[in-house]
C-alpha cells in the first residue's frame, strides 16, 4: 500500500540551472554497508523549483510535489518500496536564481538485482513530471574481504558538522549531493564522499596500502590524479575528498577509487560517472595516458576466483574459441579485462548506464541456484538450470511427479522460439536431479524415443 509522507528537503539556490528535465525533477543513490546480507541505500532527489507550478493557498505562495519510489526485486517481482512522499514550499514573491529542492531517503535493501522507478509529478500540473528506472544491484559490502562503498558526489561537504540533525550528516560530515550529477560554471568543484571496509583482509599482504582517486573522461584520458598510502590498523574508514574541474572540458568522466596492496597484486576499485559542462575551456592536450574501461566497471573489484566463478557461469552462452582463449590466461587483469570485452560485446543496449542483460544472466543463475539445486549439483549446473539460464522462463510446464510406471518428468514450452518448441527432463536416479532427454529445439538433445528411458522396470 502506498503511504504519503511529507519529505525533508534542503532548499539551494543557484545563478543558473543546466539541462534542466521534466518536472526539473532528477535522483542518484549510493550503497552503504549495513550487514552480511544488505545494504544501506540513499537515494538522493532534486526538483528545480522554477519547472513548477506556484499556487496561493491561504495567502501563501506555494511549489507542491510528490516523490515517488517503487523498488522491486527483480528476480521474484516481489515489492521492497512503494511509498510517496509530499514536498511543499513556500515561495518568495522576489527570488534571486533558480533553486532546488534537494533531499534524500534511505532504506536497507537485502541482496540482489532491484529494480527502482523514482517519480517526480509537480502536484499541481500532474502532466508535468519524470519517471526514471534504475536496475540496482546490492552486493553486500560487510564480509571478509576489502571493498569499497558507493561514491556519493556532492556540490557542498563541511567537515566536522556540528549539525546533527541535518538529513545530509553522517561520520561528523555534512555531505550535500548533487543528485544531477552536473558540475562545471557556477559548480566547479566535485566533491566526494565513500568509505572503505574489511581493510585487514588476510588475502591483502602489506602493512600501509595504496589508495588511488583518479579521474578520466570518456576517451580514458586522465585528467586528475591523486594518491596515498593508508594503514590497516583499522578495519574501516571513511574516505572524502574534492577535486576543481572548472578547466575541464565539456564531457562525461568517471571518478574512480581504487585501492590496491602492491604486494599481493590485488585491489578492489569503486566508480561513480558525472558530467561537467564548460563551453568556454578547449580540449588543448593531445598527449595522455590511457586508462582501461575495465578498472571502473564490476569485473575491476573482483578477484581472480570470482572471476573464474562468473565466466563458468558464463559458458552457456560462449564460443568454444572464447572458451579456449579463457583457458589460456594467467592474472587477474587479462581475466578482467576479457570479461569487460566479453559482456560488452553481449550488451543489448549500450545507451544505457548498466549492461541489463549481464544482469538478467546473473539473474537467472541466481534464480536457477534456488529452484533447480540438487545433493549433488548447484543449480544452474544442473540441465534444467542451464536451460533456464540461456532461455528464460518458459510459457508453460506440465509436471508428472507421481506416474505409477514411469519416473517423474517435467514438460517446459516455450512457445516463442522457433514457432514453438519444448524441453522434457526426467528424474532418472530418484535423487530429484532432472535431467534432459529430449528436445524439439534445434542444437539441443533430441531422442523421440524419450519415453523408453522413464518407464519403470516391473
Amino acid at each position: 500500500m502506498k503511504k504519503l509522507f511529507t519529505v525533508l528537503f534542503v532548499l539551494l539556490t543557484k545563478s543558473s540551472v543546466l539541462f534542466s528535465q521534466d518536472a526539473g525533477f532528477d535522483f542518484d543513490y549510493a550503497q552503504f554497508a549495513y550487514d552480511s546480507a544488505s545494504n544501506y541505500v540513499e537515494i538522493y532527489y532534486v526538483f528545480d523549483q522554477s519547472k513548477l507550478t506556484t499556487v496561493n493557498k491561504e495567502g501563501e505562495n506555494l511549489v507542491e510535489a510528490a516523490l515517488s519510489i517503487q523498488i522491486t526485486d527483480s528476480t521474484t517481482s516481489d515489492t521492497l518500496v512503494n511509498n510517496q512522499w509530499l514536498i511543499r514550499h513556500p515561495v518568495e514573491v522576489v527570488t534571486t536564481g533558480a533553486q532546488s529542492l534537494v533531499g534524500v531517503v534511505s532504506f536497507i535493501l537485502p541482496k540482489g538485482i532491484l529494480k527502482c522507478v523514482v517519480k517526480g509529478t509537480d502536484l499541481n500540473k500532474t502532466d508535468n513530471f519524470r519517471s526514471i528506472t534504475e536496475f540496482l544491484r546490492v552486493k553486500p559490502l560487510l564480509n571478509s574481504s576489502a571493498a569499497i562503498s558507493d561514491i556519493q558526489l556532492a556540490s557542498k561537504m563541511i567537515q566536522g558538522s556540528e549539525n546533527k540533525n541535518s538529513i545530509f550528516y553522517k561520520n561528523t560530515y555534512e555531505v550535500i549531493p548533487i543528485p544531477n550529477l552536473v558540475f562545471g560554471g557556477n559548480q566547479p568543484a566535485l566533491f566526494f564522499y565513500s568509505e572503505i571496509y574489511n581493510i585487514s583482509d588476510p588475502a591483502m599482504k602489506s602493512d600501509t596500502l595504496k589508495l588511488n582517486e583518479i579521474i578520466f573522461n570518456s576517451r580514458g584520458k586522465i585528467v586528475r590524479e591523486k594518491n596515498k598510502m593508508i594503514s590497516r590498523k583499522n578495519d574501516t574508514r571513511v574516505e572524502v575528498g574534492s577535486f576543481i574541474l572548472s578547466q575541464l572540458p565539456t564531457d562525461t568522466y568517471t571518478l574512480a577509487i581504487s585501492l590496491i596492496d602492491t604486494a599481493s597484486d590485488i585491489g578492489v576499485t569503486s566508480s561513480k560517472k558525472f558530467f561537467v559542462y564548460n563551453p568556454d575551456v578547449i580540449e588543448t592536450d593531445s598527449v595522455y595516458h590511457q586508462v582501461k574501461p575495465v578498472l571502473s566497471s564490476t569485473f575491476g573489484t573482483m578477484s581472480e576466483e570470482e572471476l573464474d566463478d562468473i565466466f563458468d557461469k558464463s559458458k552457456y552462452i560462449a564460443t568454444s574459441q572464447e572458451i579456449d582463449k579463457y583457458k589460456k590466461l594467467s592474472g587477474v587483469d587479462g581475466k578482467r579485462e576479457f570479461l569487460f570485452n566479453f559482456w560488452n560485446g553481449r550488451d543489448q543496449d549500450p545507451s544505457t548506464k548498466e549492461n541489463e542483460y549481464f544482469y538478467d544472466y546473473l539473474q537467472r543463475v541466481e534464480s536457477a541456484n534456488t529452484r533447480f539445486s540438487s545433493m549433488q549439483k548447484a543449480g544452474w549446473k544442473t540441465d534444467r538450470g542451464r536451460v533456464f539460464i540461456i532461455y528464460g522462463e518458459p510459457s508453460e510446464i506440465e509436471r508428472y511427479p507421481n506416474q505409477i510406471e514411469s519416473r517423474p518428468y517435467e514438460i517446459w514450452y516455450y512457445n516463442d522460439i522457433e514457432g514453438g518448441v519444448y524441453f522434457i527432463f526426467a528424474d532418472l536416479t530418484g535423487f530429484s536431479e532432472y535431467t534432459l532427454v529430449h528436445s524439439t529445439k534445434r542444437g539441443e538433445l533430441r531422442d523421440d524415443n524419450w519415453g523408453r528411458r522413464i518407464i519403470i522396470a516391473r
